[in-house]
């Protein structure tokens, strides 16, 4: 891996990314775009990122509902054809000197959440995640805090 790709994304990378998100997320939402692939699928951009130099822009989708294998790859197919449509709409929504190049891909961090959160709950990890007794009150003896004051031990 170079040193580049180990880069976490700039501020302005997240700045455009989530202001591109926002002006799919509205295409989308108005049903403005017209391939029957995508007309009446309910869609959600979960993320955009963007190049470094801001010229490449990958969004990530996911129907909403779920749907089929089949379904989504022919929901993507429409998307991707529906590129050049939702460059106008970027370069009209968000004030950039070049709109980015499109990518539509398909979200698969919510697959991979509920597939951690299945192993999570499985009962031989659960055993292994569980905070271990605490010893019994008599096994320590912690001493009594101390307030600065000396006591008098001269029986009185």
């Amino acid at each position: 891996m170079s040193r580049r790709e180990s880069r976490a994304p700039s501020q302005r990378q997240l700045r455009v990314g989530e202001e591109v998100r926002h002006a799919l997320a509205w295409a989308l939402e108005r049903g403005e775009i017209r391939d029957p692939d995508v007309q009446g699928v309910p869609v959600t951009v979960t993320e955009v990122r963007i190049s470094p130099d801001l010229r490449n822009a990958t969004a990530f989708v996911v129907p909403l509902g779920g749907g089929t294998q089949n379904d989504l790859e022919r929901v993507l197919k429409g998307l991707n054809r529906a590129v050049p449509y939702l460059r106008k709409v970027i370069a009209s929504n968000v004030q950039l000197r070049n709109v980015p190049r499109l990518n539509f891909i398909t979200d698969t961090s919510f697959d991979e959440a509920s597939h951690i959160d299945s192993l999570l709950r499985d009962p031989r990890v659960a055993r292994d995640l569980v905070r271990p007794e605490t010893a019994s009150d008599d096994t320590f003896d912690e001493p009594a805090p101390d307030d600065g004051r000396q006591e008098d031990n001269d029986g009185a």
